[in-house]
């Protein structure tokens, strides 16, 4: 017998669960040791939430130690006096997870909205490693970064470093920064 809490060390909620395998035994691709369907699952350490995510479909493929999602909605939450909160929030056509390190593929456009950044990120595929706390982007794609006052950039080479809460470009970037004084306010073209 298996253990649900040696499978998944968190909490797990399961609106459907199904072992069809289809075309994948016809392929020699193998097969997940675990498929569900409209999952939703939080990630709890010590007492603290630290993340929720929903997909429309999820392989477990423990030889492997990664998790598949496809249609996948995620919300890294911030325990509070209030109860727990979401800080940022995002949106995946696809997503692989990396059971043994937290690291997390988003591909197939990605959204990423950082409220308390007030940063909304789009491109194709992001990068997440978990240790680093470090969001990037892979090879060549554009990323689209936006903030409420009207400042956005385009650019190659974006990274987030979430525990110094910067953000860069370090290939060609392009776009217009909004500076807001107690005075005016002014644009500058990047």
């Amino acid at each position: 017998m298996i253990k649900a809490r040696l499978l998944f060390p968190a909490v797990l909620f399961l609106a459907a669960c199904s072992f069809d395998y289809g075309d994948l035994l016809e392929t020699g691709e193998g097969r997940p040791d675990i498929v569900m369907e409209n999952l939703e699952y939080v990630r709890v350490r010590g007492g603290e939430h630290l993340v929720r995510f929903r997909a429309d479909r999820a392989e477990r493929w423990e030889d492997r130690r990664t998790m598949e999602l496809w249609d996948f909605y995620f919300e890294q939450l911030e325990n509070s006096e209030e109860g727990v909160e979401a800080n940022a929030e995002g949106r995946a056509g696809a997503a692989s997870i990396q059971l043994d390190t937290g690291n997390v593929s988003l591909r197939s456009g990605v959204r990423v909205n950082m409220e308390s950044e007030d940063i909304i990120i789009t491109t194709v595929e992001l990068e997440w490693r978990d240790r680093e706390r470090l969001l990037f982007s892979a090879g060549q794609n554009e990323v689209d970064v936006e903030r409420s006052d009207g400042t956005s950039f385009t650019g190659i080479g974006f990274s987030v470093n979430v525990r110094d809460r910067t953000w860069a470009f370090t290939g060609e970037v392009r776009g217009v920064y909004v500076e807001t004084d107690d005075d005016d306010d002014e644009e500058e073209e990047a």
